[in-house]
């Protein structure tokens, strides 16, 4: 699950947030039912490059044609077909790894899954041999000059692996560089792995800790001990080191005690601007084959063409993908069905694709698209991003749909992480209507922005959000609400317990449809071009396309 922004600091004066679209309900049992079956055993978990993909994009397609939708995907002798082939390359760690930290001389064992969770490599390397290689940590691991931040100060880490914490030096202290407890690029793993790869590191370990990361050690098991996929990279070691992983942190407390420290004190060190980087009295050694190949996954997408600017395009979307089948939890499921992540975007993404085909007819298009591999780092709506179907410079905006939720209507809503922008002004426009607020980011340091399939158009300049339903629902208030959401974190994200439920009740995401296709209706009857808000780092990437707009 991913969750900010505006709300009386940036109002844009925008045109449509003066008109009334047309009320559209949405059926709650309709919505139930895509979930019900795309969560259910059969399809495996719906994992990129299974059979479970294959049932899934079949459901997907077959849904969208009776829904009343055109195909919107990539041309096939000049005529759009409803996917868009996505290249990845596929990676699964072949056998158990050996993998284990030199300590005083002595050869300490590390349990994979346990207190080590190493991902296959994402180089295309068919093999990870890595003997005693130095520890270093590096506080944060973060380089950015425009912070007059350094993390590394010159120290050369060819070779060596580096041990890095999670999330910003803000995130303890609230405050500082990095705008406090909300979660910037650098606290993200993705960004570590990113940056060990720049500095020619040999590998990175992430230390987990459930705070600044969100999320329990389960979730970076079963995230990170699967099969793992990339895009299809022309120099993948540009970005990814040869071995990349998280270490649980009571292992790290033990390290940092072998080699003289005190965890918790370096952690405090590490906040500071004159933090330098620090050797572990301690090596790492890592053997493990690698299956590692190129498959094809795939993007559906089905459209409604515009009436009068069919080359003008809204996007609603969604990841149809999850974890697929994977190490069994407590019960010995091995599937990891989904359910809430993220069959109910899918299945919101069907209605409201019904929505407008069976609607007055827009002025211009709509593409519904759901996307692969989210769930290994955005990979289908990057893919999609990199290669649109549909111009970039000309699309109005998109609007995911992530993780919604099934206990009933809120008050109010949200979006994944912070961000300001026209986009979400028409949004917050539309839930006052309903009487319903716009409850800014309550979690900013999970890094929701980053974590959702808006942001690979975002990054690109496209004005993007992913909406989030509120947590102060009508029966039971913020309490009840934030103690739903805890427990699903806790208990069911990223597990086998994410499963479909009768006691569900949808109303709420029905609500939440409502708003969105009215958003969502205003914008494709309108010569509305929402952008970002002037300070935003993602104006500038809109501006330079304005003349195609024009």
């Amino acid at each position: 699950m991913k969750r900010l922004v505006s709300a009386g600091l940036f109002l844009l004066p925008l045109a449509a947030a003066a008109a009334a679209a047309p009320a559209v309900s949405f059926d709650p049992q309709r919505l139930s039912n895509h979930v019900k079956i795309l969560a259910s055993d059969a399809f495996e978990g719906r994992g990129p490059a299974t059979a479970g993909e294959t049932k899934t994009v079949a459901y997907i397609v077959d849904q969208m044609k009776a829904a009343g939708l055109q195909p919107g995907g990539s041309l096939v002798n000049g005529k759009r077909g409803w996917t868009q082939d996505v290249p990845l390359l596929r990676a699964a760690i072949d056998g158990p790894p050996r993998l284990s930290f030199g300590l005083a001389g002595k050869r300490e064992p590390l349990a994979q899954g346990d207190q080590i969770a190493v991902r296959a490599a994402m180089t295309g390397a068919h093999r990870v041999a890595i003997a005693d290689a130095p520890l270093v940590f590096v506080g944060y691991g973060v380089r950015a000059p425009e912070r007059n931040w350094d993390d590394f100060k010159g120290v050369d880490l060819h070779g060596k692996i580096m041990v890095v914490l999670v999330n910003d030096p803000d995130y303890e202290t609230g405050q500082g560089d990095f705008g406090g407890k909300a979660m910037t690029y650098y606290g993200r793993w993705t960004y570590k792995y990113e940056e060990g790869a720049r500095q020619g590191a040999a590998g990175v370990l992430v230390i987990h800790e459930t705070g600044p990361a969100s999320y329990g050690w389960n979730t970076v098991k079963n995230s990170n001990t699967n099969v793992q996929f990339d895009i299809v990279r022309k120099d993948p070691a540009a970005a990814h080191t040869p071995m990349e992983g998280w270490i649980q942190r009571d292992v790290a407390v033990d390290l940092f005690r072998a080699s003289g420290l005190d965890f918790e004190a370096m952690k405090k060190a590490a906040q500071g601007r004159d933090f330098r980087p620090v050797p572990l009295k301690a090596s790492f050694s890592a053997d493990y084959a690698v299956d590692a190949k190129v498959i094809v996954s795939h993007n559906v997408v089905g459209r409604v063409v515009g009436a009068r600017h069919p080359d003008e395009t809204l996007v609603y979307s969604a990841h149809w993908d999850h974890l697929g089948v994977g190490r069994p939890d407590a019960r010995g499921d091995t599937i990891y069905n989904g359910a809430v992540d993220n069959a109910t975007g899918v299945a919101a993404l069907i209605e409201m694709g019904r929505a407008f085909a069976h609607g007055p007819r827009p002025d211009r298009s709509v593409v519904f698209l759901a996307v692969t591999a989210e769930e290994k780092g955005l990979l289908g709506s990057e893919y999609y991003a990199a290669n649109p179907l549909y111009p970039l410079a000309r699309t109005v905006g998109m609007i995911n749909t992530d993780a919604l939720g099934v206990a009933g209507p809120a008050r109010n809503f949200s979006i994944s992480g912070a961000a300001r922008l026209g986009l979400l002004d028409d949004l917050i426009a539309e839930g006052r209507r309903r009487g319903r607020t716009f409850m800014p980011e309550p979690h900013p340091e999970a890094g929701g922005f980053y974590r959702s399939d808006h942001f690979p158009m975002a990054k690109r300049g496209v004005p993007a959000i992913s909406f989030e339903s509120g947590n102060d629902l009508v029966n039971g208030g913020t309490e009840r609400g934030e103690a739903l959401a805890k427990a699903y974190t806790e208990q069911r994200y990223h597990q086998p317990a994410d499963e479909w439920s009768p006691d569900w009740d949808l109303t709420g995401m029905a609500a939440d449809l409502s708003m969105l296709y009215a958003v969502g209706a205003r914008l494709a009857n309108s010569r509305e071009w929402p952008n970002w808000s002037p300070d935003s780092e993602f104006r500038a990437a809109r501006d330079k396309t304005a003349a195609a707009r024009n």
